[in-house]
């Protein structure tokens, strides 16, 4: 239906061509901590801090997935977990994180294999900002249920599919030139799912909205079309898992 296809395009709107995100995220890292005025890297801490509360870390392994320069490591360290790794597409981002712990374990990740974890050796997975860069979201859900232990939390959050289906791409600066990162676009509903039949166990999810306690973001960036444009849509969820102590 030529027409149809015509329209659907009139009303969609412009989209950056998307880079890799192992390509993106080396050219993102030297500046990728110093971004105050980041409202998704700010939402983001303020919804780790609640799923993170009532789950134990002292003593613990835990697995971060998509680790970049390790924006939680420090309060996951505050709680003097046994063993943390981190695990990441791009080199860049290891760099700055093992600049800022140098004893830090850390391993490039190429596919969704988590090398280095047996199957049920880890007590905490946990990834933030990171399943819609998963080309394969089944494969990498099965994979961090296979080194969790039973009775072992998943904790992850991520740009919202809603935001993302409506053109929100993520972006940042590279002198005069805007690079968007490519997304992949899993509905909540359906990522809740794969998690169900992964035998994993709903303990919460959060989800927010984009609303006027975050106008001043787009202010500063003078980009308060966009907030028009997005409000009242959903822009950043997380889920809390637990994996069932009857798994195997």
């Amino acid at each position: 239906m030529p027409f149809l296809k015509k329209l659907i395009q009139s009303v969609r709107p412009s989209r950056l061509p998307e880079a890799a995100p192992a390509d993106a995220y080396d050219k993102w890292a030297l500046s990728y901590d110093n971004q105050p005025d980041n409202l998704m890297l700010a939402l983001d801490e303020q919804l780790c801090g609640q799923l993170l509360c009532n789950v134990p870390v002292s003593g613990k392994v835990v697995a971060d997935v998509g680790c970049g320069t390790g924006r939680h490591w420090q309060k996951l360290y505050d709680q003097g977990p046994a063993r943390l790794v981190g695990y990441d597409v791009s080199p860049g981002m290891l760099r700055r994180l093992r600049a800022k712990y140098p004893r830090a374990e850390t391993y490039l990740l190429n596919g969704e294999h988590l090398s280095h974890l047996e199957t049920g050796g880890c007590d905490l997975v946990f990834s933030t900002l990171t399943i819609a860069h998963i080309p394969d979201i089944r494969a990498a859900l099965s994979e961090w249920t296979r080194v969790l232990k039973p009775g072992g939390d998943m904790i992850f959050s991520d740009y919202h599919p809603a935001a993302l289906a409506r053109g929100g791409q993520r972006t940042f600066r590279e002198g005069e030139r805007v690079i968007a990162v490519r997304n992949h676009i899993y509905p909540v509903p359906k990522i809740r799912k794969i998690c169900r039949r992964l035998g994993l166990t709903e303990q919460s999810i959060i989800e927010k909205k984009i609303d006027d306690t975050m106008r001043q973001y787009y202010e500063k960036q003078g980009a308060l079309r966009l907030f028009d444009r997005f409000a009242g849509v959903p822009i950043i969820y997380g889920l809390h898992l637990k994996k069932s102590n009857e798994a195997e």
